[in-house]
């Protein structure tokens, strides 16, 4: 790499691009706009049923009709996809999570229906077992609480299976298993189901910022204080997000995740800049609600504060960003 040439006052300025808006816009080095927002969203039973996130204020569980409703604002402002997470009632819960892979479960049929109201908006569903178990884990436990890596694959598969033959255009295994990108992307194969992407979410971290989601799920109740450390990632590693990241897309991966976001932008920028690979990050559920609360309290300004938490994404090298500002954000992108 050649040195840069040694620039200096009062020859150069660093000012003088700043001084006016078009100058500024001219030498913008990233930029942000609706086709970089994924929308998580969480769908529950029944018709015409919404219920507020006590811990998220403005996110809502919704119904499958709600649901499309808002699905097609999404896709009418510019949102390209959306990440669908379940809300799965007690007595569906079990120690097998046998309701993960069920045909008629609520995933599948919430993808079904998304796909025939809106073909063109990508669905990406959550391979994960921890809204299913009655333990909360994201996994099968043996006889000592261990969550087992095999065991728990094998229902992984039949999970992502289901969802791929529902009709979702991404799965994206949230669990942090070992082997499940590369048994997922063969199976898949197996069954023609060649252009089915998936989304590995890579490094995932064991973070505290994940408990508002937790709440919305309904899998807080059932982990208790139990952990997820022996899968999830120690948050002061990076070096071993690259080794994830890397064995992941040789695995059959066409795009990764880095989870939680911001406080882990440096692993963002390490996986785009050494590994070169599609890379999307989450602006997590503590993310979301820190900044909700800053908001409600008049201690930070709503409207300026969301577009500029985005922009860092992408300035850290997202190729796109989970977020449940999304629906806000691309309406005040429409309005920039």
């Amino acid at each position: 790499m050649s040195t840069p040439t040694p620039r200096h006052f009062p020859a150069t300025r660093m000012r003088r691009m700043r001084r006016d808006d078009f100058s500024r816009r001219l030498m913008q080095e990233n930029s942000l706009s609706p086709s970089d927002l994924i929308l998580p969203v969480f769908v529950l039973e029944g018709e015409n049923q919404r219920e507020a996130v006590a811990s998220m204020p403005g996110v809502e569980r919704l119904s499958i009709d709600l649901l499309i409703e808002q699905a097609r604002e999404a896709f009418e402002l510019g949102i390209p996809a959306l990440a669908l997470f379940p809300v799965v009632g007690a007595e569906q819960k079990t120690e097998l999570a046998e309701e993960a892979y069920s045909a008629s479960g609520l995933v599948q049929r919430s993808v079904r229906a998304l796909k025939a109201a809106l073909p063109e908006l990508g669905i990406i569903t959550d391979v994960a077992l921890d809204p299913y178990t009655s333990h909360g884990q994201d996994g099968i436990l043996d006889e000592n609480g261990y969550v087992q890596n095999d065991r728990t694959v094998d229902t992984l598969l039949k999970q992502a299976l289901s969802h791929a033959e529902a009709g979702a255009d991404v799965v994206a295994p949230s669990d942090m298993m070992d082997g499940r990108i590369g048994a997922i992307r063969q199976v898949l194969e197996q069954e023609h189901l060649h252009n089915v992407r998936i989304m590995a979410y890579s490094a995932k971290y064991a973070s505290h910022y994940y408990g508002p989601f937790r709440d919305a799920v309904g899998s807080a109740t059932n982990l208790g204080k139990a952990d997820k450390r022996t899968y999830q990632m120690d948050p002061a590693n990076s070096d071993e997000a690259l080794h994830e990241v890397a064995m992941d897309i040789a695995e059959g991966a066409d795009m990764v995740m880095v989870k939680p976001g911001m406080p882990y932008l440096d692993v963002v920028r390490r996986v785009k800049a050494e590994l070169k690979v599609p890379t999307f990050a989450y602006q997590v559920s503590g993310e979301y609600a820190m900044h909700r609360a800053a908001f409600d309290n008049g201690w930070l300004e709503a409207e300026p504060v969301i577009l500029e938490s985005l922009m860092c994404f992408k300035r850290a090298g997202a190729d796109g960003i989970l977020t449940y500002f999304a629906l806000e954000a691309a309406r005040l992108l429409q309005r920039h």
